[in-house]
């Protein structure tokens, strides 16, 4: 869980009951994740004991069950990545012989008008802020979602988000990701034949 959000941080944010909003969602990560990179890595960030802290973890199970997704995802509801194994994950990550690059999703509290957004971040995230837990950035992009209002009594909050809510959030999130490799996909097989072809 991340910290309240402010209107200039982010790049991009869409509300996950837009129309269309799968499809305009994946067009924006086609254009903003690399999906050829050779070590492409999804951290799915939270815990599956808080409904409102388990957008991340949502959203790993369900990019797992996109069996042809080729990209390693760490974090589910059956192993979560929260903080008693971040700090471990991440000394991992920046051991690896190829730097990966890594997509980093977690909920977030933000204003009660903006609860349902899905925003897009460059650069890393900071896990655990908004209950003041100190734990290391991850990320070189975030997706994060914005599941209740923050301010005071956080780990209430959380306790008392609807889990509807969440999960309607991981499943778009996990759909456009998957939709947005699907095209990169596509656009690649389009290229070689066209190349062939040429």
């Amino acid at each position: 869980m991340t910290l309240p959000i402010s209107n200039s941080a982010f790049s991009y944010a869409l509300h996950y009951q837009d129309s269309g909003a799968i499809w305009r969602l994946s067009s924006f990560l086609l254009e903003h994740i690399p999906f050829q990179h050779e070590n492409l890595v999804f951290c799915c960030i939270g815990s599956d004991r808080s409904t409102g802290d388990a957008l991340g973890p949502l959203t790993g199970s369900l990019l797992s069950n996109y069996i042809s997704f080729p990209y390693k995802i760490i974090g589910s509801l059956d192993q979560p990545l929260h903080a008693l194994n971040l700090k471990e994950t991440t000394e991992s990550l920046l051991g690896q012989s190829i730097p990966p690059f890594v997509v980093a999703i977690d909920a977030c509290l933000g204003e009660q008008q903006r609860i349902g957004e899905i925003l897009f971040q460059t650069g890393p995230l900071l896990p655990g802020k908004a209950v003041k837990k100190e734990l290391p950035p991850i990320g070189d992009v975030s997706i994060k979602g914005i599941v209740n209002f923050g301010g005071f009594m956080e780990h209430t909050i959380l306790q008392t988000t609807r889990l509807n809510v969440t999960y309607e959030m991981s499943n778009r999130i996990a759909r456009a990701l998957y939709l947005a490799w699907h095209r990169h996909s596509l656009k690649n097989m389009h290229d070689r034949n066209y190349n062939r072809n040429y």
